[in-house]
């Protein structure tokens, strides 16, 4: 039996062979007999090398060995605002679920183990977490130096081993061990839409009014705690080595640790019974290095600690889609002065239903409330009382793998400022509304 290397060198032959006698034909046709004849007994050294130049010159799925495989999605929306004083309507991505695309791949090195990489892209054209009162354009905080508008972000770059019996091990720019540990316990459609983050996203850079009026130009991402989009209990994307387990009974285990020093832990579950699907998802990280890890919870550098836990879960009842989507963040700054409170929590549920009506696929209608607690912002808050809730519904598109969505989001609250001789003054929040239109599209 003729081997796989014989059988592949063969099919590249006939194939020369076959483009020769192409040239050939196509010089006799063309009356340039004699440029065919200027090959003489150098033609297919000349056609290999011209090959070769072609095959290196294409691009491929992959190599021969590791495979390539491109995805990603597009998110873009309108929005329209009104902060009790102004309105308007701007059009930009959703930067809840940002447009991105996304380079994996993978390689066998045996019967149990694999090695692979992640590539992922960000791409923005305006930046929804960026744009306030002043206009759609990327409004960024004086310190910030990065502008998004038209712009590209690496959001992972990352290199993995993975055993079937002993679980993977990643090393790179990856989502931590608590990484969207509240938005990933939401196995609804409403995911890309309206997570556990998606109040703090939705209005991050907006300035807050009170009586009309802004105060101190501050943001709602100055009031709002959480080192991650605002967020209190989970973390985000840093350069980590990552420990994932494989799965047993539908639970995981999930460690990652990042200079200078960076850890946390997560635990995993999903499962199904007797038509009630469940996902639930905990864990706890710690920083000691405000400024390495990104992690600056807005405490001092010295003696620097913050600690951060969540917990969150879906039930689902799938035959009828009635659904319940909730959980609790907290994070602690443990070096702030003794006169400020670091203390930062969120609980937030999330009832609906989602069901096959249409032929087009699943809709979800859906409700959200979420109450923050926060802490002290030095310099800035004492503390604050926030309250968001909104309503929306999601409609997939199968054949086209899209969700369209439309939402209705109302934020108001409270809260304090420092001022001069350790004296305080109280701010009531003017009503912040958004409706939001838009779709993603997968690929």
């Amino acid at each position: 039996m003729e081997s796989t290397k014989s059988t592949k060198n063969t099919k590249r032959r006939f194939g020369i062979v076959a483009l020769t006698t192409a040239v050939l034909l196509s010089g006799a046709t063309a009356g340039t007999s004699a440029h065919a004849a200027d090959l003489g007994g150098n033609c297919c050294a000349d056609l290999e090398e011209r090959i070769a130049e072609l095959e290196a010159t294409t691009a491929r799925k992959g190599n021969r060995t590791v495979s390539l495989k491109i995805s990603g999605w597009v998110n873009e929306a309108v929005f329209g605002w009104d902060d009790g004083t102004e309105s308007n309507v701007y059009v930009g991505t959703n930067n809840l679920e940002q447009s991105r695309f996304r380079f994996t791949g993978e390689a066998k090195i045996s019967n149990d183990w694999s090695a692979g990489y992640t590539i992922e892209v960000g791409v923005w054209g305006r930046d929804s977490s960026r744009w306030n009162q002043f206009g759609p354009g990327d409004q960024s905080n004086p310190s910030s130096t990065a502008l998004h508008d038209y712009g590209l972000q690496l959001r992972k770059s990352n290199w993995y081993l993975k055993s079937k019996r002993l679980g993977k091990v990643t090393v790179g720019l990856e989502g931590t061990a608590t990484y969207h540990l509240l938005d990933d316990a939401n196995i609804t459609n409403t995911r890309p839409v309206d997570d556990a983050e998606a109040p703090a996203v939705y209005q991050g850079s907006f300035l807050i009014r009170s009586g009309g009026q802004f105060v101190n130009n501050l943001r709602w991402n100055d009031v709002e705690r959480g080192f991650n989009n605002g967020t209190p209990g989970q973390s985000g994307r840093r350069d980590i080595v990552r420990y994932d387990s494989p799965e047993f009974a539908g639970f995981a285990v999930a460690t990652s640790w990042g200079e200078d020093d960076l850890w946390d832990a997560a635990l995993t579950y999903k499962g199904e019974f007797n038509g009630i699907k469940l996902a639930g998802r905990v864990g706890y990280g710690q920083s000691t290095d405000p400024a390495g890890t990104g992690t600056s919870c807005g405490g001092p550098k010295d003696g620097f600690k913050c600690t951060w836990w969540g917990a969150a879960g879906t039930v689902m009842h799938v035959p009828t889609g009635l659904y319940l989507y909730g959980g609790h963040g907290e994070q602690d700054i443990d070096s702030l002065p003794a006169n400020l409170d670091g203390t930062s929590t969120t609980w937030f549920i999330q009832p609906g239903i989602q069901r096959k009506w249409l032929p087009l696929g699943d809709t979800t209608i859906y409700a959200q409330y979420r109450k923050d607690n926060d802490g002290a912002n030095p310099g800035k808050t004492l503390d604050a009382d926030l309250k968001f809730w909104s309503t929306g519904i999601v409609q997939e598109i199968d054949a086209a793998a899209m969700s369209l969505y439309v939402m209705y989001r109302h934020a108001d609250g409270s809260f304090v400022t420092p001022t001069a001789v350790n004296g305080s003054t109280f701010h009531s929040i003017d009503t912040f509304q958004q409706v939001i239109g838009g779709a993603q599209i997968k690929f």
